[in-house]
């Protein structure tokens, strides 16, 4: 674990990168694939929520971790909804009720992998 590059010690431009726009395009073809097939859909969704854990992985404890899977899960769900939405497609999977309450369980799901992975990353480094 100690091997994965800290976030801090990357340029901002991939800092940018890796926060921001790898959540939304992933999100983005997760919501593209909600309305088209329900297993690529739910294959997405756990490999998008496990990449929380990966990017806690590049922070030195949890509480960094938990910040860094609360922004990831909270842009990952918005944009599977967001590009679900403006496709205007039935969705092939059962989300919650209301639809919204997806943005709450990506993101919850992202603090807690993500502060998992930057506890594994400290307590590694000991």
């Amino acid at each position: 674990m100690s091997t994965v590059t800290l976030l801090r010690e990357r340029t901002h431009a991939l800092e940018f990168v890796l926060v921001v726009v790898v959540p939304i395009v992933f999100g983005a073809i997760t919501g593209f694939m909600l309305g088209q097939n329900e297993t690529a859909y739910l294959v997405l969704t756990l490999l998008g929520i496990l990449g929380g854990f990966v990017a806690g992985l590049e922070h030195e404890g949890a509480l960094e971790g938990f910040y860094r899977g609360l922004v990831g899960g909270l842009l990952f769900g918005t944009a599977i909804l967001v590009t679900n939405g403006v496709l205007d497609e039935e969705p092939t999977a059962h989300l919650p009720d209301p639809d919204v309450l997806l943005i709450a369980i990506t993101a919850a799901f992202g603090c807690a992998l993500g502060a998992l992975g930057g506890w594994m990353r400290a307590r590694k480094g000991r």
